[in-house]
């Protein structure tokens, strides 16, 4: 069954509010998902939808075939075929039909997940010898790695395809498809994007997932699994991720002591290689008491009765190394809980942050690097967290340390105040942000593997991508405001 005119449009819509400057270009796209005619029928004209597969390997080079109808030298892609459940499927199914190349070969990416990164139209000339006359082709391009270091055994369709490139993204054919390649900042090294939760009670009981049974729809449909799922484009971290599903699937489900314990393989829906972070911690309720929202029940079960039940191999190997390594008994090495009159109390984490302002009243922001474990790719304060120091010992040292500053603490004052919670259930953040009327230096990437930019934004005119409680403490500051909270 080929994907619903409402999917289409949902992944267009999120794509145009990603590029909205692309609006009036793709405005054929749009009008065609309005008209009664199915957008996905290559009958369908005076225009139709397409999909594209763009492979990119661990030397960041992007597979291209040589297309004998057309003669170009393109990324492999094609019409929608009846069967294909969804646009991403097209796409896999044509580079395995052009290419060779087995959705297991490939994973999605941490920068796009599964959103097209380009959606180009072509105008396509009459092809009297098979009845068609001009029309366009509304490609949607879906950014896919290779899972693994050496590209498979390339099998060419030989009646379609005459020869393959792997071409470096600055020589991509075509030049919507490269802008947005060299934009994203696309690596080619896969890293996991799911997460998933092995709780265990600490006493050689794992709980497990049962999962509603719908295949084709539903990863691991009808069998027991870990908690967790897939991360969004709002999420800050895999671990937020977690937290996220966590609060959707079980909302009172509450886990102190999540740590990151493993990276796993697993094969999604459309049968992508998928790594998934796994985060082991300690629960010792009962989950007949938990709301589920999700799937049909939870339950308690130990490692040898394991074998008894619908589980996958890999996550049946997770538990037992797991519990091999954590024989019950053993407490974890984690600070017990903090107790106060009968009521506990949470310790909250605090940061420090720069505001500085030039003589326009710009604010100073830096660009994360696209791998930091918080806030990638997104615009931020000069920021740090506190460790065994005072606030302001920790701002003059992280000012020198990420942009070369020098700080006087006598010449720095509190602006303002963020009380954050990420994600829910996530350590609550005390977020300091400090003003400093004076400094030495001129800003520069000193941790590039932390920032790779200083800029000076006016305050109305902030960048798109900036951390969320940043854009709050700019806005409070500009009017005065000494306190603001988040996430609570």
């Amino acid at each position: 069954m080929t994907p619903s005119r409402s999917e289409i449009r949902g992944l267009v819509n999120d794509y145009l509010e990603r590029h909205p400057v692309e609006n009036g270009h793709l405005q054929p796209l749009v009008s065609a998902l309005e008209e009664p005619a199915d957008p996905t029928s290559r009958s369908t004209l005076p225009g139709h939808i397409t999909c594209s597969a763009i492979v990119i390997d661990h030397d960041q080079r992007v597979l291209h075939i040589h297309h004998r109808a057309s003669g170009l030298t393109i990324p492999p892609g094609g019409h929608i075929d009846p069967a294909d459940r969804t646009l991403l499927a097209t796409a896999l199914r044509e580079v395995h039909e052009e290419a060779g190349i087995a959705a297991g070969d490939l994973c999605l990416t941490p920068q796009l997940l599964d959103g097209p990164v380009d959606i180009a139209i072509h105008d396509i000339a009459a092809r009297p010898s098979k009845g068609e006359p001009e029309h366009q082709h509304f490609d949607i391009r879906f950014a896919f790695y290779l899972a693994h270091p050496v590209p498979p055994q390339l099998i060419l369709q030989d009646e379609e395809v005459s020869g393959v490139r792997w071409l470096d993204l600055s020589e991509v054919t075509s030049p919507t498809l490269r802008a947005k390649l060299l934009a994203a900042r696309l690596d080619g090294r896969p890293e996991p994007v799911n997460a998933s939760a092995l709780i265990h009670d600490g006493a050689g009981r794992y709980l497990l997932h049962l999962r509603d049974h719908k295949p084709g729809v539903i990863w691991q449909s009808g069998a027991f699994a870990l908690l967790g799922g897939g991360r969004t484009h709002d999420d800050e971290s895999l671990e937020g991720t977690l937290l996220r599903e966590l609060s959707e699937e079980v909302p009172d489900l509450r886990i102190e002591d999540l740590n990151p314990y493993a990276v796993e393989a697993a094969t999604s829906v459309d049968g992508l290689s998928v790594p998934v972070r796994v985060f082991a911690g300690r629960w010792r309720g009962n989950p007949d008491r938990l709301a589920l929202h999700e799937g049909v029940l939870l339950r308690w079960f130990a490692v040898d009765e394991l074998d008894r039940l619908r589980l996958s191999p890999a996550t049946r190997d997770l538990i037992r190394r797991h519990a091999a390594e954590n024989p019950p008994g053993r407490e974890p090495a984690v600070a017990p809980p903090v107790w106060d009159g009968g009521s506990r109390v949470v310790l909250n984490g605090v940061g420090v942050h720069l505001h500085l302002e030039d003589a326009e009243g710009r604010v100073l922001l830096g660009l994360r690097h696209p791998k930091s474990k918080y806030a990638g790719d997104t615009w931020h304060y000069l920021a740090g967290r506190c460790e065994q120091e005072s606030a302001l010992s920790c701002l003059v040292r992280e000012a020198w340390e990420e942009a070369g500053l020098v700080l006087d603490p006598a010449d720095v004052e509190l602006a303002h105040v963020v009380h954050v919670v990420d994600t829910p259930g996530s350590l609550p953040l005390m977020q300091l942000i400090f003003r400093a009327r004076r400094w030495e230096g001129t800003p520069e990437v000193c941790e590039s593997d932390k920032c790779l930019d200083w800029q000076w934004w006016p305050r109305d005119e902030l960048p798109d991508r900036i951390v969320s409680y940043t854009r709050t403490a700019i806005t409070a500051i500009a009017e005065g405001h000494l306190y603001s909270q988040l996430g609570w």
